[in-house]
């Protein structure tokens, strides 16, 4: 018996269901652990697709009730009475062989942008047939992957289903445990997830569903910073500036336990000597262990940290602690994030991290301070980008809490040969300034407890150096985040001119890589575009590549990356990346901020595979291209999309737009919009 299929526009109510559902389209696939074929696919009613993954499907046998039944045609009738004629999905499909008649030559079906890659049979499920093994990737994956199930003593197996050429394809990854179903898995671009280094995240995340360790640790530092965030307001009254400098004091007197020239135990709220001169001296110990010099230094890392000796509440017993509030962070940063930073090898800048999260917790983002940090897996990327060598000298020029630095320095030490080349990098090879005395003594900071025994940082302004002198440091790599806006206040203090310094003071054939807004390398004003021609004239253009819009989550900064040779002249014919990177794999979670996902790794390594020439792209991605001074340094600006575009892509469109032009109004180029001011 011929089921009677329901016209669109239908409204329904299903069983055990207190919503309305409204039929929008027949014959819906899901993905779960099974392949599942429905009969309807719907969305919520009256709301429609005003809801965020509205999308639902069901069965006839799902309908409670009929509420409103859609108009009917002879076409109507026609189509679902052929549905039930047919065997196989491939068959229910509608014929729009004369689709051309009806909306005209440009019109393109699915068909024509889809590449086969899977077939089911009739129930449901990935069909065994010889023909569909070997016309269909993803079927061909689950044949030969089950057999070696059933012939090996192998019990679980991941299966790759691949399709199309080297620009437009599919990888599809399968996973089986002898079970008859598979579990479906997201596509992939790479195979990076899957080596020997990666393989176990994946399992875990994918197809687990656990949080890995590295989830579990960012879970646990985002709590304890926000604990500690409380603490130091609560029982110490300490300002957001001032919180990280009592974290780091303490993260270096606590340094001193390994010379037995220190111990929390000696904090015992004595009122003659005090326990933030006992904290005190052990930071002043510890500087002359590290040998950092010159002593001028060394006297202003200490007139920051005498915030821990000269305030009163924080040396004096809380009667709810018990103890003084400095003792009391003390032993929660030795239990808490001591261990963890000073035996921790990864690039991950915990105390960047720190105070990042004191901003946040502060209901602010640090722009006040004028801080933005960079995340970490953007410090990891530009070492990647660049291809850091052992033998690099690099210089962050506007260092923060010297997160490019901890970068560079760990995949710098990965990669070095010896012991004397370890030496050599961690005390020769590593520059920094930084212009803030309070964020340089974090950063100073963060690179004793890392290890770099000298420390070469500087508290001094970058813009007020002599390039020609910066030269002899012979600084290989410059890798840069600018102060941001500051252009309004000061022309000369725009991104660009510390790009441009930057690239004066790094050997010639260096390379420079910087972190900006988009809207600096637009460079519409005068004063820019000038400088945009003055550095063709000297330096060359790699690439830009456009990030997610939440890299820098909270601080409303539609971010790029830029990539430079220094000193050698942009030929004419040069042939420049621009790439869209705004799909990275990483997302704002609720109460998390922006997590990597299991996308992240695969986005990555598709990126620098494009990056290095492993690969062709789409223009979608990276368009290849000369350049002029006067160009748009964007991938927006060099992209022509070819296809004909949806209703999605015009609100999408709108959407960049409007983005856009608040990005440009914040960063001080209102005027763009103001057409009698551009005449």
């Amino acid at each position: 018996m011929n089921k009677k299929y329901l016209p669109i526009g239908s409204i329904v109510k299903l069983k055990n269901k207190d919503v309305l559902i409204m039929v929008t389209g027949y014959y819906s696939v899901e993905y779960e652990e099974n392949v599942m074929i429905y009969d309807y696919s719907g969305c919520l009613y009256p709301e429609g697709l005003m809801v965020k993954n509205g999308i639902c499907s069901f069965n006839q046998s799902d309908i409670d009730n009929v509420i409103f039944k859609g108009y009917e045609s002879d076409s109507y009738n026609t189509l679902v009475n052929n549905f039930d004629n047919k065997d196989t999905l491939e068959e229910k499909s509608i014929n729009l062989d004369n689709i051309e008649d009806l909306f005209g030559e440009d019109i393109k079906t699915t068909e024509e942008f889809e590449i086969p890659h899977y077939k089911f049979d009739e129930n449901g499920i990935l069909d065994m047939n010889v023909s569909s093994i070997t016309d269909y990737a993803l079927n061909g994956a689950y044949f030969y992957a089950k057999h070696i199930l059933d012939n090996t003593n192998y019990k679980k197996a991941i299966a790759f289903g691949i399709s199309g050429d080297e620009k437009h394809h599919t990888i599809k990854p399968i996973y089986l445990d002898g079970r008859e179903y598979f579990m479906d898995l997201p596509e992939v671009e790479s195979f990076i997830s899957f080596n020997s280094d990666n393989i176990d995240e994946y399992y875990i995340r994918e197809i687990l569903k656990e949080d890995t360790d590295e989830e579990k640790t960012t879970a646990e530092i985002l709590k304890d910073a926000k604990e500690l965030h409380e603490y130091l307001r609560n029982y110490g009254n300490l300002s957001d500036k001032d919180k990280p400098l009592v974290v780091s004091g303490i993260l270096l007197a606590l340094k001193e336990i390994e010379y037995k020239n220190f111990s929390i135990d000696d904090l015992i709220g004595d009122k003659v000597k005090t326990d933030g001169s006992k904290i005190y001296n052990a930071i002043k110990d510890n500087l002359d262990r590290s040998q950092v010099s010159p002593e001028t230094k060394k006297d202003k890392l200490l007139s920051q940290f005498s915030i821990i000796k000269d305030t009163v509440i924080l040396n004096e017993k809380n009667d709810i602690l018990g103890k003084t509030p400095l003792k009391y962070y003390t032993e929660y940063l030795y239990n808490k994030l001591y261990k963890t930073i000073r035996y921790n090898q990864t690039s991950e800048d915990y105390l960047g991290r720190f105070y990042g999260e004191f901003m946040s917790y502060s209901g602010g983002d640090g722009q006040s301070l004028g801080i933005v940090l960079t995340p970490k897996h953007i410090c990891n990327l530009f070492c990647e980008l660049i291809d850091l060598k052992p033998e690099d000298v690099v210089l962050d020029p506007c260092c923060g809490t010297a997160g490019f630095l901890v970068s560079a320095m760990h995949d710098m030490l990965k990669k070095a040969n010896n012991e004397h080349e370890k030496t050599s990098i961690k005390r020769n090879q590593l520059h920094g300034y930084e212009l803030q005395p309070y964020m340089f003594t974090i950063a100073t900071t963060n690179m004793i407890l890392r290890g770099d025994g000298k420390s070469n940082l500087i508290c001094d302004d970058f813009l007020a150096q002599d390039a020609n002198k910066l030269q002899l440091k012979g600084s290989t790599v410059g890798m840069m985040n600018p102060p941001y806006s500051m252009g309004k206040v000061s022309p000369e203090k725009c991104e660009l001119s510390f790009t441009e310094h930057l690239l004066d003071s790094l050997v010639v054939g260096g390379k420079a890589i910087v972190i900006v807004p988009q809207s600096t390398m637009t460079g519409k004003n005068k004063y820019e575009q000038s400088i945009k021609e003055n550095i063709l004239k000297h330096h060359t253009l790699e690439g830009v590549i456009t990030l997610n819009t939440n890299t820098f989550y909270g601080v409303g900064t539609n971010p790029c990356i830029a990539v430079f040779t220094a000193g050698i002249p942009h030929h004419k014919d040069k042939i420049c990346k621009f790439i869209d990177f705004s799909d990275d794999g990483y997302e704002v979670q609720k109460h998390k901020g922006l997590v990597e996902t299991e996308r992240a790794k695969d986005r990555k390594q598709h990126l620098l595979d494009v990056w290095f020439n492993k690969i062709e792209a789409p223009t979608k991605f990276c368009v290849e291209t000369s350049i002029d001074s006067d160009d748009e340094w964007l991938h927006s600006y060099y992209y022509f999309n070819d296809e004909i575009p949806k209703d999605l892509d015009f609100k999408n469109t709108i959407a960049d737009y409007l983005t856009f032009e608040i990005n440009m109004i914040t960063h001080d180029r209102g005027f763009l919009f103001d057409a009698e001011e551009n005449k």
